[in-house]
């Protein structure tokens, strides 16, 4: 029988107008970094959506100022105030530009609240039909308190969720912290995929925070390579087959799963595995990333973005990057999802089966077991 064709489109150079997210809890020192990064000549062309001017300190840096809501800075970055959905002020900035009311502007740096949850924003980018047209995700940054960070985490549930999706941690006020130690290990363990930087490093700059590429996964290929590989190098084994860890231990809520298989997998069986995750389980799912080894033409892999239920459109690459190993990898980040749940799912869809989770219980917590004995029927 022959395969019916995959249908997503090879990769090509993203299109769009990228949109950044800056997202971090209160007081985490979002805020004084986004003033510091201001003034950075990178952003002379962006337009920088904020929610009050007033949590910003950019009254000093105003050359002009409008009745409706939009402002230019002396350096010509232009700054406006969410009015309403944040879809309509992407709509509205997008008219704008295009009618020649304000200039032209490059890039977009979103900053939400600090109690905010940056998924609907996320999903505002990719899932919005118009917006999808002159948008594309660039990356979600998101900042974290070294000194108070930890039992933030523990306390508050947005910002876990901050954490948890997304591709940049900046760490503030390291300097106070002393041992940051717990909380990078909880960092990594609810999100595997994010880099972790130091605010305080003076390579931090809008560059290197904005300019990640989190969906370009050609032009960053060094970045996949590292978040392909990263449940490998916390376990330091490899398996033949389909394997899955566990990466997060720490939390109730949110846990991260990274699922790996070496032999090629049908299209067919990606696309209902998919399908399924989305529409029975999309709600607790925060994030996904993943790169997938297709049997159509296994040198060519699949790369796939999901918030929720929202899938960014898959793009074959042209090779593997450099440094991958040839073989799926996904990475899943969900709430309130039973531990294994994903992988027994996956595992189903790609023929190899495991152990159901009543006759699991019964192997392995059946008291009339005597150790060393086989079970009696």
């Amino acid at each position: 029988m022959t395969e019916e064709p995959n249908p997503v489109r090879d990769w090509k150079a993203p299109q769009g107008i990228p949109v950044s997210i800056l997202t971090g809890f209160l007081g985490a020192g979002k805020t004084t970094l986004l003033n510091r990064l201001i003034g950075d000549p990178w952003l002379s062309d962006a337009a920088l959506i904020i929610n009050e001017f007033g949590d910003v300190g950019i009254d000093h840096l105003l050359v002009e100022s409008s009745s409706d809501g939009v402002i230019e800075l002396s350096d010509g970055c232009l700054c406006c105030t969410v009015r309403g959905e944040l879809v309509d002020t992407l709509a509205d900035l997008m008219d704008r530009m295009q009618t020649g009311r304000i200039r032209p502007f490059s890039r977009v740096v979103i900053e939400t609240t600090g109690l905010a949850d940056p998924v609907p924003v996320m999903q505002s980018v990719i899932g919005h039909p118009a917006l999808g047209q002159s948008y594309r995700l660039e990356g979600v940054v998101s900042v974290v308190d070294a000194v108070n960070g930890l039992a933030t985490l523990e306390a508050h549930e947005e910002a876990r969720r901050q954490v948890a999706v997304a591709d940049t941690l900046v760490l503030s006020k390291a300097e106070l912290a002393g041992s940051c130690d717990a909380l990078l290990a909880r960092l990594e363990a609810l999100n595997p995929l994010a880099r972790i930087v130091d605010a305080g490093d003076a390579e931090v700059t809008a560059k290197s925070l904005f300019d990640t590429g989190a969906y370009d996964p050609v032009a960053h290929s060094i970045d996949v390579a590292r978040w392909m590989s990263s449940a490998s190098e916390d376990h330091g084994h490899h398996h033949h087959g389909h394997h899955h860890h566990n990466v997060n231990r720490h939390d109730a809520h949110i846990r991260s799963d990274s699922l790996v298989f070496e032999k090629p997998i049908s299209p067919q069986s990606l696309a209902m595995f998919l399908d399924l995750l989305r529409s029975a389980h999309g709600p607790s799912l925060l994030r996904m990333k993943g790169i997938v080894r297709l049997s159509d033409d296994p040198t060519r892999p699949l790369v796939l973005h999901a918030v929720q239920s929202l899938m960014s459109e898959p793009v074959r690459l042209p090779a593997w990057p450099k440094g991958a190993a040839q073989e799926t990898r996904l990475v899943i980040i969900a709430k309130d999802m039973p531990e294994g749940f994903i992988a027994e799912l996956f595992g189903a869809f790609i023929n190899e089966p495991g152990i159901g989770r009543p006759d699991r219980e019964a192997l392995t917590e059946n008291p009339l077991v005597i150790p060393g004995m086989p079970s009696q029927r």
